[in-house]
């Protein structure tokens, strides 16, 4: 299993676009899901996992996303809509699957928890 301390910094681990096969590719999902949730958007907590079936291999990623402030419903609403289909830029996978699993809100902040399959690309 994988974790990544989100207050590190990220911008070497994402930055290169050089094709790394192997590599866990969830510095670079992570921060395509904060740029898609806005600003105020935080990674409360992330992993991965090595996963593989009888002719694919890649990782299975658990992620929790916090978004804080104004209008927190509506950024909710749309960060959610056409997740399913969105296209992500991941050097040497891509995202098979991704799915909203929970959702948790209150006045002023919401909890996404997302599940994420990607997969080696050959």
């Amino acid at each position: 299993m994988t974790s990544i301390d989100i207050r590190a910094r990220t911008g070497a681990a994402i930055g290169n676009g050089a094709v790394q096969r192997g590599r866990d590719p969830l510095p670079r999902l992570l921060a395509q899901l904060v740029e898609r949730a806005g600003d105020t958007a935080t990674v409360e907590r992330a992993t991965s996992r090595p996963w593989a079936s009888a002719l694919f291999q890649g990782r299975r990623h658990l992620i929790m996303l916090r978004l804080d402030g104004a209008d927190v419903a509506g950024r909710r609403g749309r960060f959610a809509e056409g997740i399913e289909e969105a296209e992500w830029s991941l050097n040497g996978h891509f995202v098979a699957d991704i799915t909203i699993d929970a959702v948790r809100a209150e006045a002023d902040a919401a909890w996404i928890e997302l599940s994420a399959l990607t997969i080696e690309d050959w």
